[in-house]
């Protein structure tokens, strides 16, 4: 790394800061702690021989809370959920960017902006992405029955933030808890953040929906008294992003597109595969567009950047670094290596190399070539053998057969582990684990191996993995805390029946034809669901009563969510059998937040 940012960094970090929050607890109404600033005040002086140097460092800086001008009548709360609140003082009042992902985090960070610049109303409020930490937290901020305000957000982000936070949300929820280290005693044998920022805030997350779409770069609009000027990024960090930019006080906004990181193409809690090709154009378009008319670039998370040459610089590195990660592996997809070949040789050049913004602390190089190889090539790696392998707890079995039994396996893992290869050691043990899960000191063996690879961990959230995984084979099982969530209204009629179709039990529903007619009054809209060889099909059908429905249903939208939550049919007009409905929910599985991970 070089050393010319050593001191710069934190500088950038400091700059601007008003006044912290004290004390740095943030509860839920009935007194959870949902965020603890002081759990991180550990992180001072040098790095322990548990916790990577550079890792600790960026730590060191992500922790930083408090109010901070970014330039006059910009602010940023910083360090009080994984992403920045951003502030952008207006005519009457202020807008407010990214509420954080929690009720509760939100109107913390709104009240330390109104501890020092005044009880302003918010007049708008902008959704740069479609992640949770970037629009959970908005009702701490507004509450819609009362305050009338714009809400901004990119094309189509009521989609995606649907598809990513309700279709796979309790798998994502899952793995999100191990990649955050949730339930973890921060510390320097846990966890020390996770390189985006420090943890996830885990109070009770909202959606609110937008009320203007941005569909094309260059959309200026106008909230009270501020210009924005758009630059519509999709498929880049998010599937629905944006950057912005504020003409009149020479800032730029880029959202979750650069950040003091290399960032993820695909999260290890999962996503959709993200395009690098198309994230490091936008990035340069940004570059053309605002760079020479900017005087600091502030994102979502870390810190800003001052300076039109600094500016410059710290963009180009970003882009160059998508662009390279990219580009060399199709090049080495074009020569015909799998995506383990590829990951386990990409190396960066030495400019990226030495760039703290480039370094592996949230995305890695290693999973990151993976996901650009399974966007272009998929899983099949191109060996037949590939095509039917066993499912973990047979390949399990097997292999511990193979290798002599359970102690020849442990004896062998042992064996890497003084080789200094603790990560072979690790996927010997895998397969101990999961051919005899009740044995403890495979478990422990695994444990411990787990805990050598995370204590070297640059990325934080490998880190993090490795650690949850440790707890949990020792007995040390955390349930996902499942916070009640204000999601369930903000979905599209077509998405609730969806998330009713994903949790068919396909087979017992194959058995099975019903036919249900929804009519909502509320909405004026009127749709038709049919079970269907274990399928629930289901379309807008405003032309009325078809015929044949088993149920027909007039309700409000709300009576309906109602009625998926099992608050039965009292007060609902209907026609038919109204076993009908009872018969459809029954089907139904309900999602494991705390699904297994490193046991089978």
């Amino acid at each position: 790394m070089g050393n010319d940012m050593d001191s710069q960094d934190f500088a950038d970090a400091d700059r601007g800061l008003i006044g912290r929050l004290e004390p740095g607890v943030v509860r839920t109404e009935d007194g959870r702690v949902v965020w603890d600033c002081a759990a991180w005040d550990f992180l001072e002086g040098d790095a322990p021989e548990t916790v990577n140097p550079s890792l600790w460092r960026q730590s060191q800086l992500c922790a930083r809370q408090g109010l901070y001008e970014v330039t006059d009548g910009v602010y940023q709360v910083r360090g009080l959920d994984l992403s920045n609140m951003t502030l952008i003082e207006g005519e009457r009042g202020v807008i407010v960017v990214d509420p954080l992902i929690s009720t509760e985090t939100a109107a913390a960070a709104i009240g330390l902006y109104r501890e020092h610049r005044g009880d302003r109303p918010v007049t708008g409020v902008v959704y740069t992405h479609s992640h949770i930490d970037h629009f959970g937290g908005v009702l701490g901020v507004i509450d819609p029955e009362t305050d009338d305000v714009p809400i901004l957000a990119p094309a189509e982000f009521m989609e995606h933030s649907v598809v990513e936070n309700v279709y796979a949300g309790t798998a994502m929820l899952r793995r999100g808890y191990y990649y955050s280290a949730g339930g973890l005693e921060p510390g320097p044998a846990g966890p020390v953040g996770m390189g985006l920022g420090q943890a996830a805030s885990w109070g009770t997350p909202a959606l609110v929906p937008p009320t203007v779409d941005v569909t094309a770069t260059g959309q200026t609009e106008t909230v009270d008294g501020v210009r924005l000027v758009f630059q519509l990024t999709p498929g880049t960090e998010a599937p629905s992003e944006m950057n912005f930019h504020l003409p009149g006080h020479r800032a730029l906004c880029m959202a979750e597109n650069a950040t003091h990181t290399m960032h993820n193409i695909l999260t290890l809690r999962g996503a959709v595969v993200r395009d690098a090709r198309v994230w490091s154009r936008y990035i340069n378009e940004a570059i053309q567009l605002y760079a020479s008319e900017s005087d600091v670039v502030f994102s979502s998370h870390h810190w800003p950047t001052w300076g039109r040459e600094r500016i410059t610089r710290y963009l180009s590195e970003q882009r160059d670094l998508y662009a390279y990660m990219h580009d060399q592996t199709l090049r080495r997809i074009n020569q015909g290596a799998t995506g383990l070949e590829i990951a386990e040789d990409m190396e960066l050049p030495p400019e990226l190399d030495r760039a703290w913004n480039t370094s592996g602390y949230y995305g890695s190089l290693s999973h990151n070539v993976k996901a650009i190889y399974q966007r272009y090539l998929g899983w099949y790696d191109g060996h037949p053998a590939s095509l039917w392998e066993h499912p973990p707890v047979d390949t399990a079995r097997r292999y511990v057969e193979t290798i002599g039994g359970i102690d020849a396996v442990l004896a062998k893992a042992r064996d890497y582990v003084d080789a200094d290869d603790p990560r072979f050691a690790a996927q010997l043990l895998k397969h101990a684990v999961f051919a005899e899960p009740g044995h403890q000191e495979a478990k422990e063996a695994l444990a411990s191996v787990f805990e050598r690879l995370g204590h070297s961990c640059e990325n934080g959230t490998w880190r993090n993995c490795y650690l949850m995984g440790a707890a949990e084979l020792r007995g040390e099982v955390m349930p996902v805390p499942m916070a009640a969530s204000s999601m369930a209204h903000a979905l599209t009629v077509t998405q609730v029946f969806d998330s009713i179709a994903i949790r068919l039990d396909g087979l017992r529903a194959a058995e099975v034809s019903l036919t249900i007619d929804w009519d909502l009054t509320d909405l004026k809209e009127h749709y038709r669901t049919q079970l269907s060889n274990g399928a629930l099909i289901h379309w807008r059908a405003d032309g009325g009563d078809t015929g044949g429905a088993d149920l027909s249903l007039t309700l409000t939208k709300p009576r309906l969510l109602g009625l998926l939550d099992g608050r039965g049919l009292d007060g609902v007009e209907y026609a038919g059998d109204p076993a009908a409905l009872e018969r459809l929910l029954a089907l139904t599985d309900r999602p494991d937040p705390d699904f297994a991970i490193v046991t089978p």
